[in-house]
């Protein structure tokens, strides 16, 4: 495991990830598949809607939160 802070996803931010974006695009991956981007606070709002209207948004959790669900499976 990497010792790096995570970066948000927006293109030329090198800020600290704090949330986590689960996606997934319904024509590509099936549905319990998950992809991730990562956002900073500037950042969340204006990837969610991206995602959001193109129907791909599944949900938006603290990066916390996400590390632990991941540990619990």
């Amino acid at each position: 495991m990497s010792d790096e802070t995570p970066i948000c996803s927006a293109k030329g931010c090198r800020a600290d990830a704090v949330w986590v974006l689960a996606w997934n695009n319904p024509k590509l991956h099936t549905p319990e598949r998950r992809k991730t981007w990562l956002a900073c606070e500037e950042h969340r709002e204006h990837l969610s809607q991206f995602l959001d209207m193109r129907g791909f948004l599944k949900d938006v959790v603290t990066l916390p939160e996400w590390e632990s669900s991941a540990a619990d499976r």
